[in-house]
């Protein structure tokens, strides 16, 4: 339970906002503009279930329109409110212009929890819902473009992007009107891993820099670090799973709702993943330790954190027992105002969320641009990239065979070469490099200015900074 005495989550993202344009010299006018959220709409609506009919409430925010259309995800969640709607729009603004994605901040929420209904009860819903927001514009291709978010994936995006071709037989652009969407719906390789892979990525270029290492008081790669992953859903194990296989980094604990799994030798993630999938938690999982008070794990030794669920699960009443050495926010706001202040006092490094988890918003702009173009990425020059690198193999092998040398390419060279790129891998090329430029763009503010003492803040001042660029542009 989040301490009486600390700030809600949108006051929070306010409090990091002012930190960092105190640092600034904005005018007033342009400060409070880029501050508030423009517009939040909410929406009531019935649907007959179950031989009545209830009342669902939805709410979709609108923080900033500095760039149009505005991105951001809908989330279907028993305690969805606006105060939490405003300050994931806010966040999503900064996010975006962090990552260079060219999208205005929004955000949207349902008040409900959808573990209560069947598939078609939350189709019914989902597509009323998506009705009331895009007879309000609140669902457009060129002005307001959802996405997945927690409670939500896939499925209900192809049932809201159906809903709005229905109701804009003419519009050829349908396909854009959110993303996260099915392959076989208008949606991109890559998206449904997209945050967790972003996660990994972000820690990757971290771990390039053995400045930013060491100021973490760790050494090294990613490889051998003791890892604790707070919410195994799809942004979690994503990031967790390329983690643990890709980098060899040692998940030592899984956090869940129902308490928490703990191996000093490393968890494998996978089976977790798959066990909590099949019953529902993490209670009963073999070959490792339970914990039934799950979030005192938060408080366990390691190397890194990852927080991947709910906002404020980390707060004043446990930040001064977490021992993590860095913290990565692959949730948003994980971290209450009071604890980030807290944990800068004794050090930790914190990757914030407003980087750590923009995967998901820049591989939707992937998305949103292939359903524009109405091509899939690589149809074009796959196979001509295919035939000239099997040009330069052919003269290589001529080349051995003419001069009698007798060398061979290494095994698994030739096949690995002479592969063209493929949607995926341009999908992942493009968020290694975003997620490359977005964090140097931080480091370099992190390191020169001697008042910018972490990553947030510096995150914040390279946001607000573009956002005001694009106000400025506009004349105001």
């Amino acid at each position: 339970m989040q301490p009486i005495k600390e700030p809600g989550f949108r006051r929070s993202v306010d409090l990091m906002f002012n930190r960092a344009v105190a640092l600034m010299d904005l005018p007033p006018g342009l400060e409070e503009k880029i501050r508030v959220c423009n517009a939040t709409y909410t929406v009531r609506f019935g649907v007959r279930l179950r031989g009545q009919l209830q009342t669902f409430t939805g709410y979709r925010s609108v923080h900033s329109e500095h760039m149009e259309p505005v991105k951001g995800g809908i989330r279907y969640a028993p305690n969805v409110d606006q105060d939490e709607v405003e300050a994931l729009a806010a966040l999503m603004t900064f996010k975006c212009a962090l990552v260079e994605a060219p999208f205005g901040g929004s955000k949207g929420g349902l008040c409900i929890d959808p573990r209560e209904y069947d598939e078609h009860e939350l189709e019914l819903i989902t597509r009323r819902f998506a009705y009331e927001l895009i007879k309000r514009d609140m669902i457009n291709p060129a002005q307001n473009v959802p996405a997945p978010d927690m409670g939500t994936g896939e499925r209900e995006m192809a049932w809201m992007a159906d809903q709005y071709a229905r109701m804009n037989t003419t519009d050829i652009n349908s396909k854009a009107c959110v993303t996260g969407k099915p392959l076989n719906a208008g949606g991109i390789a890559g998206r449904v891993e997209a945050t967790g892979r972003g996660v990994q990525y972000a820690l990757r270029e971290f771990f390039r820099e053995p400045l930013d290492v060491q100021r973490a008081g760790l050494a090294g790669s990613l490889d051998g670090k003791r890892v604790i992953v707070q919410g195994l859903g799809n942004v979690g194990f994503h990031a967790a799973h390329f983690l643990q296989d890709e980098d060899g980094a040692k998940i030592i604990a899984v956090i869940e709702r129902d308490g928490a799994l703990y191996s000093e030798d490393g968890l494998d993630v996978r089976a977790v993943h798959d066990w909590i999938g099949t019953h529902g938690g993490v209670a009963g999982f073999p070959h490792a330790q339970y914990v039934e008070e799950g979030a005192s794990l938060l408080e366990e030794d390691c190397d890194i954190l990852i927080p991947a669920a709910l906002e404020g699960v980390i707060n004043l009443s446990n930040a001064e027992r977490i021992r993590a050495k860095m913290i990565i926010e692959a949730a948003n706001g994980p971290i209450t105002f009071g604890a980030d202040e807290v944990l800068r006092q004794k050090g930790t490094v914190i990757i914030p969320d407003l980087y750590a988890n923009a995967g998901g918003v820049t591989v939707s702009y992937f998305e949103w641009v292939k359903n524009l173009s109405h091509i899939r990425f690589g149809r074009m020059q796959r196979r001509q990239e295919e035939a000239r690198h099997q040009l330069i193999v052919d003269e290589l092998e001529r080349l051995s065979a003419d001069t009698g040398i007798g060398w061979q390419l290494s095994p698994g060279f030739k096949e690995k070469y002479l592969k063209g790129a493929g949607e995926l891998e341009l999908v992942r090329s493009g968020l290694d490099d975003t997620m490359r430029g977005a964090f140097q763009s931080m480091r370099e503010l992190w390191h020169e200015r001697s008042d910018v003492e972490d990553l947030r803040t510096a995150g914040f001042l390279v946001s607000i900074n573009r956002v005001a660029a694009a106000y400025r542009a506009k004349g105001l």
